[in-house]
């Protein structure tokens, strides 16, 4: 019988997964030296050990369905930007965005858990471990969006993989959706419209404006006719309807819309990395370091 600590064990010992450990574990009749060496030849000991290093490189991608009804975006991560640019790599994270739109996972851990679309037989999970022996470095599927819609849904890649742009858009053609997209990934709105915007980011930023105000010495009551005027340009900044469009300056985006009688549901932004704290890498002390000095 394989016990919860055996399990454990083989986890601690090679950073292993638990249901790989107890896989190997039933496939060796619990034999420790064994069930480490069946872990070692599939890679699995092998990536593990890769784990703990920042995975903040890699790519965005994105993902539409033939008849433009469902698209995906999707970041997968890599330890250098060296990794990104291989093609086993790029085709690993295209069908990581293809699964998403066929096999609509809940979360990454059902996207993980799920059978393989790239390598039938093989779970999702699986695949990435194989992935991270033969390529040599961590890396791990962060996050996804999908989108299913009545109208059409667009993508636009930009920089290679630095930034992936996904729209859903209730009416309009290809034409407006393209724009949409471009604007999103070159202005970075953080909502569609005024209501999308959280009641407490909205009511914090009226603080900031209002400590701002007062500390330019307006009396109180002046100070909140001022903020009622600056939170406009807030508006301007955070929500995509309220932007100028960057092909046009003088046109609004909610004008474009209305010109093009075309309407956004919802949309995603992904840049790569954002939000990983990157280790800085200090290669002098490093040195120093092994040469024991």
């Amino acid at each position: 019988m394989i016990t919860a600590s055996l399990v454990k064990e083989l986890r601690e010992k090679t950073g292993a997964g638990m249901m790989d450990c107890k896989k190997v574990l039933t496939e060796t009749d619990g034999d420790m030296e064994k069930a480490i060496e069946l872990l070692r030849e599939r890679g699995i000991a092998k990536a593990a050990k890769k784990s703990g290093r920042v995975a903040a490189e890699g790519l965005v991608e994105a993902y539409v369905s033939e008849d433009g009804k469902v698209g995906a975006v999707v970041e997968v991560n890599s330890e250098t930007d060296f990794v990104a640019k291989n093609e086993e790599f790029k085709n690993f994270v295209l069908n990581v965005a293809k699964q998403v739109v066929e096999k609509n996972p809940a979360t990454v851990e059902e996207l993980l858990a799920q059978d393989s679309i790239e390598v039938p037989g093989k779970t999702v999970n699986e695949v990435l471990v194989d992935k991270i022996a033969t390529i040599g470095e961590n890396m791990n599927i962060r996050r996804f969006t999908r989108f299913e819609s009545e109208g059409l849904v667009e993508k636009y890649i930009h920089g290679d993989g630095k930034i992936a742009v996904l729209v859903n858009m209730k009416s309009g053609d290809k034409e407006v959706a393209k724009d949409i997209c471009m604007q999103i990934a070159a202005a970075r709105p953080e909502y569609l419209n005024e209501a999308s915007v959280p009641e407490d980011r909205l009511n914090k930023e009226k603080e900031i404006l209002k400590a701002q105000t007062m500390n330019e010495g307006k009396p109180e009551a002046i100070a909140e006719k001022i903020v009622q005027g600056r939170i406009r340009k807030f508006f301007e900044e955070v929500c995509l309807v309220d932007q100028a469009f960057v092909k046009n300056p003088d046109m609004k985006i909610s004008q474009l819309l209305k010109e093009k009688n075309a309407e956004v549901a919802e949309f995603a932004r992904f840049e790569k990395g954002e939000g990983i704290e990157k280790k800085e890498e200090n290669f002098a002390e490093e040195v120093m370091k092994q040469a024991g000095l």
